[in-house]
């Protein structure tokens, strides 16, 4: 939370000028400069294999019942060529060209053309025009809040059409998923390349670019902070919510809609799925204005980790548990349906709460009670690079106080609880939670590491009262 700023003197300026010339780490945050062999080594390890190892899970489903081990064993064992399951894999249809076309034309059209107008009778609820965090040049961006009532409108469509007006089976998604997956590839690319392209030549604001030299880096990881079309299309607000999270929950109705068709019936499992995710999916955008100040928006560049992974990775794996659930229908028994409702319910209010008292104690500059008490806190200081000087306030009381990270615990409780919905036939499912384990690991110390860079010796001081990451007493 920003306490208040303070202009430096000329010289020191001019200081400060060369400082950020010659790229030294006392003002960084965001991405890297620089890029070490490692991170180049992950960068195209991700760049040649994420996109395989998505078709080869939606393949997997489509041609062998979601065993991820017997396409291998074809393969090993000469039972089948590349080629044979290249050939069995459902093309690029007009069909599914127009469907998402059609989808994202939408999405656009409610996010940039219909004002948010939910926050004038949701009370709570914060929509309308809100400002961002300031960036690494001392911008401060305005974003249109609207994901709730686009969500809103986007299902009160679907169920319309469900029920009265049949314009399209409830299975539609499910039914062209792997046509799909190629539109969306194609989505998660161009807009990739123009965000890259866009950041060289007509950058939004060029002071909060980074070049590294590296080609693969900067297309992977983004050169552009905030890059924008006109004053209110933002690509980062509007991808990290729009096509795949909007979506979500959609993928997820269709997947129940197709074991209605098949079996006579959804499983309990199924409705797990669709209540634990679609709480998920609802908190994410009730709360959009308070994601303005995630790591997301916050720190990461736009490139083609934010834009192809919110087209492609995100529905496409997010959703792997009902995908499942269409091949291999669980019906649990009633205590295990009650302790997988309640793991995700109490994941859920761990990683609600935590984020609340954040919210809180940013809204009021740390005037405010937490557990009943005045939030304790470290104060922090950080400099943009045109010379304005921040204060921060670190809180670590609350369950802050527990641990550095302690809303990625409860959202890995509730990813596990996704996953046991599927029992334990099959690994695919639990794909998800081994992916959050890294994903969220590796976000701690990302995170840490740019705190550091941009707090220097205070951060050192936080982390000393806060000596845990994600599990009080034991990492």
């Amino acid at each position: 939370m920003v306490a208040h700023q303070e202009k430096k003197t000329s010289e020191e300026r001019k200081h400060k000028s060369t400082q950020n010339d010659t790229r030294t780490s006392q003002v960084q945050w965001g991405r890297a400069w620089e890029v070490d062999w490692f991170s180049l080594a992950s960068i195209l390890f991700l760049l040649m294999f994420a996109p395989l190892i998505v078709y080869y899970f939606v393949m997997s489903c489509d041609q062998y019942q979601c065993s991820l081990i017997d396409p291998l064993i074809d393969l090993l064992t000469g039972n089948k060529h590349l080629s044979d399951i290249w050939n069995k894999t459902p093309t690029l249809t007009y069909r599914a060209a127009g469907i998402y076309a059609l989808w994202v034309t939408f999405q656009v059209f409610l996010y940039v053309f219909v004002p948010d107008f939910c926050h004038k009778f949701l009370p709570g609820y914060v929509g309308g025009v809100q400002e961002g965090a300031v960036t690494p040049a001392g911008v401060v961006n305005k974003y249109e809040i609207n994901g709730l009532q686009a969500w809103i409108i986007t299902h009160v469509l679907w169920f319309a059409n469900a029920y009265y007006f049949h314009c399209f089976s409830p299975t539609i998604i499910f039914d062209n998923w792997i046509p799909l997956l190629w539109c969306a590839n194609i989505l998660g690319y161009a807009v990739s390349t123009f965000a890259m392209i866009k950041g060289y030549f007509f950058p939004s604001n060029a002071e909060d670019c980074k070049f590294t030299g590296n080609f693969f880096y900067d297309y992977m990881m983004g050169i552009e902070f905030n890059p924008r079309i006109g004053k209110w299309f933002d690509f980062k607000l509007f991808f990290n919510g729009r096509p795949g999270i909007v979506a979500w929950t959609l993928i997820n109705l269709s997947y129940a809609a197709k074991q209605q068709e098949l079996y006579g019936q959804v499983t309990n499992s199924m409705i797990l799925v669709n209540v634990l995710q679609g709480i998920y999916v609802l908190d994410f955008f009730w709360n959009e204005a308070w994601y303005l100040k995630t790591i997301d928006i916050c720190h990461d560049h736009f490139g083609w980790y934010l834009g192809w992974g919110d087209c492609v990775w995100l529905p496409y794996l997010y959703t792997l548990q009902g995908l499942y659930l269409v091949y291999h229908p669980v019906q649990l028994c009633t205590a295990n349906a009650i302790g997988i409702l309640m793991l995700g319910l109490i994941g859920y209010y761990i990683f609600r709460m935590t984020n609340h008292q954040k919210d809180l104690f940013r809204r009021t500059n740390g005037n405010c009670k937490i557990w009943g008490k005045k939030p304790e806190y470290i104060e922090c200081s950080y400099m943009s690079v045109d010379g304005t000087k921040y204060y921060s306030k670190l809180m670590t009381s609350g369950f802050w106080g527990w641990a550095r990270h302690f809303n990625y615990t409860g959202d890995l409780m509730g990813s596990l609880a996704y996953c046991l919905t599927c029992g334990f036939e099959h690994i695919l499912p639990y794909f998800y939670i081994v992916y959050m384990t890294i994903l969220l690991t590796h976000r701690c110390i990302r995170d840490e590491h740019r705190c550091f860079s941009k707090y220097g010796k205070d951060w050192k001081h936080y982390t000393a009262a806060v000596p845990y990451r994600l599990i009080p007493g034991i990492f």
